[in-house]
């Protein structure tokens, strides 16, 4: 790690302060029903909020950590130019937070050339703050967590947005075929609508299974630090040969212990490990 930069544990607190900084506006703006518009299509809303959050978060990292570049999923890329990157998503989970279900958050990632080496997810509903670093593991609320939970299908809880519209436009009849097998394998299918804090929920162990089709940075960079840094297992899935985990399209995360391979979730991901 280059010596002018804090050492992870240090860039984690930084991240903590900056997503704690939205939670008054966040929680006082939750079921106000805030105007929604549309970014890409109708399944991309945005709100103020989450315009809002993204130039506080980006206020708190330029005092704390000048220099640092942040791309941010409002905001796109901005700072300056140094080596530190934050990926920052103020809401994952707007369209929850828009209607007011309690499942969404804010998602802090710090990447350091090639390796993420801090995260935090926090969720303001529950005032939740899940923190990952290199030296310091994975907390919720300054508690060690440890992904572990179910080892089968059978009796596991997955967490999956597939399929997504997009699975749906590249082969509708395929796409829910294999959704079928899902819904048939597992002991419980859940959709909740925010990755980032879905993933910190696989680090907790509170959902055994996660998989995404379609993601960007900002929802997983935190994420998958969580999850591993817990102990559970992170894959990206339909990356560039020699790009970062965090820059891949999708995603299959999953607790510790459990068969991933052996799954029927394998199957909707196209999912093959490498010793296969």
């Amino acid at each position: 790690m280059n010596a002018d930069v804090p050492a992870s544990r240090e860039l984690a607190g930084i991240a903590e302060l900056a997503a704690r900084a939205t939670g008054d506006r966040l929680r006082t703006a939750f079921r106000s029903r805030p105007e929604v518009d549309l970014k890409r299509d109708i399944h991309d809303p945005v709100t103020e909020h989450d315009m809002a959050a993204e130039e506080t978060i980006r206020e708190v990292l330029a005092e704390h950590a000048p220099g640092s570049v942040v791309i941010g999923e409002e905001g796109g890329v901005g700072g300056g130019d140094g080596d530190l990157r934050w990926y920052v998503d103020p809401i994952d989970g707007t369209a929850n937070f828009a209607v007011g279900l309690p499942f969404f958050c804010v998602s802090i990632g710090a990447a350091l050339g090639d390796e993420m080496v801090a995260g935090v997810v926090y969720d303001p509903v529950r005032d939740d703050m899940f923190t990952a670093s290199l030296d310091g593991g994975a907390t919720c609320n300054g508690e060690p967590i440890r992904s572990r939970g179910a080892a089968r299908d059978a009796s596991a809880v997955v967490a999956t947005s597939y399929p997504s519209a997009h699975d749906l436009s590249l082969g509708r009849e395929e796409a829910l075929r294999r959704y079928g097998r899902i819904v048939d394998a597992f002991a419980t299918v859940r959709r909740p609508g925010s990755a980032a804090l879905t993933l910190a929920h696989v680090a907790a162990g509170w959902v055994d299974v996660a998989y995404d089709s379609s993601i960007n940075a900002w929802d997983i960079a935190a994420g998958l630090l969580l999850v591993r840094q817990a102990g559970g297992t992170y894959v990206p899935l339909r990356g560039e040969p020699g790009g970062h985990d965090w820059e891949a399209p999708g995603y299959l995360a999953c607790v510790e212990g459990f068969d991933l391979a052996g799954s029927a979730i394998a199957e909707a991901a196209d999912y093959k490990p490498a010793d296969s």
